[in-house]
């Protein structure tokens, strides 16, 4: 799976490609709406005010809306278990 991150306007977009379930992404950002996943910082999911999947499986992206850091948001991918199968999210 290949994940490219993009700094935008309104906050963070993320284009997963490759081997990437559309499923799993939404799964991902349910752990992070729930508290369920440590992948990122209290401070951080704070700063996210929104957070949308679209795509299909093989080419999905995630647009995260709020005052966020295309750095903040590569450090939380790499913790997430459900794109990385480690110990997180």
């Amino acid at each position: 799976m290949n994940k490219d991150v993009f700094k935008t306007n309104n906050g963070v977009k993320i284009s997963f490609t490759g081997e990437v379930q559309k499923q799993n992404i939404v799964k991902m950002v349910e752990n992070c709406a729930t508290g369920s996943c440590d992948c990122m910082s209290d401070e951080t999911k704070a700063k996210i005010s929104n957070m949308e999947v679209s795509g299909q499986d093989g080419e999905v992206s995630l647009n995260l809306t709020g005052n966020i850091s295309k750095e903040e948001i590569e450090s939380a991918l790499a913790k997430s278990s459900v794109i990385n199968d480690s110990p997180c999210c």
